[in-house]
């Protein structure tokens, strides 16, 4: 009877050990996760030039409405990346 138990139990522990490694995030999933955040720095860094290239030639009362748009992609893309980061992790 105990070695049934035993037995019972190291299956069952070795099933958790199989479901924790499928639940965490592999190392391609962090790689593409850290270049979308790369990508959406190098992104972002290249909208705010854009308007404060647009403010100095037309000022900012005319460029407001293309920053707004530029702060709207920027948190998008964010967004994008972290769902995409919780649902690795989530897997």
């Amino acid at each position: 009877m105990k070695k049934t138990n035993l037995m019972t139990a190291a299956l069952i522990a070795i099933g958790m050990g199989f479901s924790m490694a499928y639940a965490e995030e592999t190392t391609m999933e962090k790689a593409d996760v850290a270049k979308d955040k790369a990508v959406d720095g190098v992104k972002s860094g290249y909208r705010e030039v854009k308007d404060k290239v647009c403010e100095t030639i037309d000022g900012k009362l005319k460029c407001l409405p293309k920053k707004i748009k530029s702060k709207a992609k920027d948190i998008s893309d964010d967004v994008k990346t972290e769902v995409k980061e919780i649902k690795n992790k989530g897997n």
